[in-house]
């Protein structure tokens, strides 16, 4: 998962949980479930019959004519605002390159999704030896894409080999085929020993 697909989805589900419990709360004073249920709600927890506001008449006018009040909502407001577009902003920014254009110098036409790419790549690696299983994605921008591949080793390989067959086979591939230095980051992982028994 992304990062920012996961802060996205972390995000919403905070909001989303926030929401569902305060219309679940509204919901309940709403209906008179706490009388009908005759369940005692904490003391001073608002709307807890049909008949209470969130906020009273005293609550609402407490602070309207303090001189710093309306400079303060406005302040939180715009900066609640500001938070929005900017988040707003951050989903539209791609994060992922797109098309990119094949060859050096590039071929009027022809293009290759980042997905064809980051699976070439995986499935070339995954035929190394000394490699059980590779995971590769490609991202940044157009201009700039980046790939990052996982391999995971088997228990007798050497990491410094399994690195070197792959710069020098499917990252010089891929390279090739995208007509530009591709920076790479590679995470190996290995596969554990099965145990021995001693005879």
């Amino acid at each position: 998962m992304h990062r920012k697909s996961a802060i996205n989805r972390v995000l919403l589900a905070l909001t989303g949980i926030l929401m569902l419990g305060t219309a679940l709360l509204v919901l309940a004073g709403g209906f008179g479930l706490y009388r009908h249920l005759r369940l005692t709600p904490p003391a001073g927890w608002p709307l807890t019959t049909p008949q209470d506001v969130l906020l009273d008449d005293a609550d609402r006018t407490r602070w309207t004519e303090e001189i710093w009040w309306w400079p303060t909502v406005i302040a939180v407001l715009a900066v609640a605002v500001l938070l929005a577009l900017w988040w707003l902003l951050a989903q539209l920014h791609r994060t992922h390159p797109g098309e990119l254009s094949v060859g050096d110098p590039a071929l009027d036409g022809v293009e290759l999704r980042e997905g064809a790419l980051s699976d070439a790549m995986a499935a070339d690696a995954g035929h190394l030896p000394g490699v059980r299983r590779a995971r590769a994605r490609v991202d940044g921008s157009s201009r700039r894409p980046e790939a990052h591949i996982d391999l995971t080793l088997t228990p007798d390989a050497e990491p410094a080999q399994a690195l070197q067959a792959l710069c020098d086979g499917p990252l010089k591939r891929a390279r090739r085929t995208v007509g530009r230095t591709l920076p790479a980051t590679t995470r190996l992982r290995a596969t554990p020993h099965q145990p021995h028994r001693a005879q």
